[in-house]
């Protein structure tokens, strides 16, 4: 049986959510481990991945004037996105903190307008507005110390966005895909180090071992992800990334006994619905 191009790329984007909530589970079940330190130990298995990929490939390393700015400012963004989420991960329900990282294709739409001039339609900017508002349903802002975990889980989400607009601005620049995700992954774990060090927590086996699984699963997430939008434009599959959400209640549910409530599912039906419009406005496009 044949399988076209869009097919392949839809079914690797849901591998690639089935990584990413695979590695939200790994990092919650390896318990009260400071959030630098587990942020630490996901992206060092990045590192000898991708770094095993750029061994023996000629002119990979090479990084040409005017590129290493946006491999920082790429790396910066991504770093506090992660431990954002990461804290998120440690104190909202797995879903909920899934959810609010994926407002970061919103935040590209904001951040590319900024940046690349980009021009956001009407039907872009309700969007956005309506992310925002699923967003509070999950944030449900009271003014209590409990909300405090949601609004650094979607700065996590802003943090993301931003660092996937430095990823466009480098794609457009010529970079190397595997030299990104390495230059990230080393620069998160050397921003991480010093905090590690100096505030190490002593690991179990089976904490180590949740904290490698966490990596191994993101590090399938992100050569997923690039797999997929390698076989088809981000238009005609992006709506597929969803799927992450479903299986981080399902995980959460089985694993966790977690199960999100009316206002948090309100949330999710509303960015999901978001997202979806979005998906048909610019396939139409």
């Amino acid at each position: 049986m044949n399988i076209s191009s869009k097919q392949k790329g839809i079914l690797f984007i849901l591998l690639a959510g089935f990584g990413f909530a695979l590695m939200g589970l790994f990092v919650n079940l390896a318990g009260s481990i400071p959030t630098l330190q587990k942020a630490f130990f996901r992206n060092i298995v990045p590192v000898f991945i991708a770094g095993a990929g750029l061994r023996g490939i000629k002119g990979k390393l090479h990084i040409d004037k005017g590129d290493l700015k946006f491999l920082i400012l790429r790396s910066g963004f991504g770093t506090l996105g992660i431990v954002c989420n990461f804290y998120a991960l440690d104190h909202l329900k797995l879903s909920d903190a899934n959810m609010l990282n994926k407002l970061a294709p919103f935040f590209v739409i904001i951040f590319s307008f900024i940046l690349l001039k980009e021009k956001i339609s009407i039907f872009q900017g309700i969007a956005v507005f309506g992310a925002f508002v699923g967003a509070l349903f999950i944030i449900k802002p009271t003014g209590n110390v409990s909300m405090f975990p949601a609004l650094i889980g979607a700065l996590g989400g802003v943090g993301a966005g931003a660092a996937y607009t430095m990823v466009r601005i480098l794609g457009k620049r010529g970079v190397n895909g595997s030299l990104i995700v390495f230059f990230f992954s080393a620069f998160s774990c050397l921003f991480c180090l010093p905090f590690v060090a100096m505030n190490y927590a002593p690991m179990s086996l089976y904490q180590t071992a949740m904290l490698i699984l966490s990596g191994v699963a993101a590090t399938v997430g992100q050569l997923a992800i690039t797999k997929a939008y390698y076989y088809a434009p981000a238009k005609e599959i992006s709506i597929y990334d969803y799927n992450q959400i479903i299986v981080s209640a399902i995980l959460g549910f089985i694993f966790l006994g977690q199960l999100p409530d009316m206002m948090s599912f309100t949330g999710y039906a509303i960015i999901f619905a978001m997202g979806l419009w979005m998906y048909f406005y610019n396939k139409s496009k």
